[in-house]
């Protein structure tokens, strides 16, 4: 049995970890670009409601998710498939 060595584990990680990056950018992008504007919108009016934060940055992420879910799922699914599909090459 073989050794996976240590480029091919820095490499897996590599591309693992810019997966991840790649699938959650989106949510995090928009959720950031929400909380900014509700966040201006409370200095300007100086309502300081706290719930006023979260709801709209949860219903972003959700719509976020229900938009763009195909996509990193399918995104994902790639990645798995070729991680597993190349299982045999890596001993």
């Amino acid at each position: 049995m073989g050794d996976l060595g240590a480029d091919a584990a820095m490499t897996l990680t590599s591309e693992m970890l810019w997966t991840a990056v790649i699938i959650a950018a989106p949510v995090i992008g928009i959720s950031t670009l929400v909380g900014l504007a509700v966040s201006i919108l409370q200095v300007v009016t100086q309502i300081q409601e706290t719930s006023l934060t979260f709801v709209p940055k949860i219903l972003a992420a959700v719509a976020t998710l229900l938009v763009l879910g195909g996509w990193m799922l399918s995104t994902l699914s790639q990645f798995a498939t070729e991680l597993i599909s190349g299982i045999p090459s890596y001993f």
